[in-house]
C-alpha cells in the first residue's frame, strides 16, 4: 500500500475554519484525510491536524464553524480591530525573497518576536487548552502528526512530534505564535514561533511518502512580485517532494474562497463564511484528489 501524507498549511483562523470546511467537503465526497500516514501542520494547519489525528471526523471538522456556538479562537484574545499584518509581511517578504540567508532574517524576526507586546504567554497557550479539549492530559496521538515552529534564538526548524517530550498543546501554540502578535512559547528552555517563519507549509518534511496532498492557504496578493516571493518557497518544496518520487497534489484556495477570507487571515469574524467556502470547494476538488487518494 502507497505511504500518504497530508500536508496542512498556515492561514491564522481564517485557514483553520477554510482548512476545516475543505477537509469535511472532501470527506462528504468520499475522500477522508484522516487516512494519511503522515499530517504535518504548520500554525494553522497544525490546530487542524491535531484534531483529525485525535479522532475528530474529517466529516464533522467544520460543524463548529458552521454552528451559532464558535470554536475559541487565540485571536479572540486580542482588543480592537483584526492586528495590522503588514510589518510582518515586510519581514516575510525579505525572508521568502533568498537576498539574505534564511536562518539570518529568522534570527531577527525572533528577536523582534521576543520583544513585542502581546498577551501573556500563560493566557496564550491556555487559548489551545479550550481548543484542543481532548488533549488536555498533554498527550499526543498514536497516529504520525508532526506540528513545526521555529526557535526565536537560532531560526532553526523544530518539527515536534510524540518523540519530542513535549505537551501536545503547548507545541501547538508554538506552531501558531505569530510574531508581534502571539507571544513566543517556551518549551524545553526555549522560545518558539510560528514554524510559517520557515514556510507556510514545510512541505518537505512529507519527504519519503508515497502520496501528498499539501493544503496551501494563499490569500488573494494583488502584486505580482510579491505574490512570485510567496509561491517560491512551496515550489521548491514540492519539487522536493517530487524528486523524492511522490505524487503531489497541491489544493489552494478559489476564487469563492479568497472572497470569503477577506483582507485579513487573522480576522476571526470571517470564519463561518470561510468553512462554508471550504466546504464547497473540497466537494468540488474530490474527484481529483480521489484519484490519488483513493476513497474513504
Amino acid at each position: 500500500m502507497p505511504r500518504r501524507a497530508l500536508v496542512l498549511g498556515g492561514g491564522g483562523p481564517v485557514g483553520i475554519a477554510w482548512e476545516s470546511g475543505l477537509l469535511s467537503g472532501l470527506a462528504e465526497a468520499g475522500v477522508d484525510a484522516a487516512q494519511a500516514e503522515l499530517i504535518v501542520g504548520t500554525s494553522a494547519g497544525s490546530v487542524v491536524g491535531a484534531h483529525l489525528t485525535l479522532g475528530r471526523p474529517a466529516a464533522k471538522l467544520a460543524d463548529a464553524f458552521l454552528s451559532d456556538q464558535q470554536p475559541a479562537s487565540a485571536s479572540e484574545l486580542l482588543t480592537g480591530p483584526p492586528p495590522d499584518l503588514s510589518p510582518l509581511v515586510i519581514k516575510l517578504q525579505d525572508l521568502y525573497s533568498g537576498r539574505r540567508p534564511a536562518e539570518l532574517v529568522r534570527r531577527e524576526i525572533g528577536a523582534w518576536a521576543l520583544q513585542a507586546k502581546t498577551m501573556s504567554e500563560e493566557e496564550f497557550v491556555a487559548s489551545f487548552g479550550r481548543t484542543l479539549q481532548n488533549a488536555s492530559n498533554g498527550a499526543w496521538p498514536e497516529r504520525g502528526y508532526v506540528c513545526t515552529a521555529v526557535d526565536t534564538a537560532d531560526g532553526s526548524l523544530m518539527a515536534w512530534n510524540k518523540d519530542s517530550g513535549v505537551e501536545l498543546v503547548r507545541a501547538v501554540a508554538s506552531s501558531c505564535s505569530v510574531p508581534g502578535i502571539f507571544p513566543p512559547v517556551t518549551l524545553c528552555a526555549h522560545r518558539y514561533m510560528d514554524g510559517g517563519m520557515r514556510s507556510a507549509t514545510n512541505a518537505d518534511l512529507a519527504k519519503g511518502y508515497d502520496i501528498v496532498v499539501v493544503v496551501a492557504v494563499r490569500p488573494r496578493i494583488s502584486i505580482p512580485a510579491l505574490a512570485e516571493v510567496f509561491r517560491r518557497p512551496l515550489e521548491n518544496e514540492l519539487q522536493v517532494l517530487r524528486d523524492g518520487g511522490a505524487s503531489v497534489e497541491l489544493i489552494t484556495p478559489d476564487e469563492p474562497s479568497m472572497d470569503a477570507f477577506g483582507e485579513n487571515l487573522m480576522d476571526y469574524r470571517r470564519r463561518p463564511a470561510s468553512a462554508r467556502a471550504g466546504v464547497n470547494q473540497g466537494r468540488t476538488e474530490a474527484n481529483k484528489i480521489r484519484a490519488v487518494w483513493g476513497g474513504a
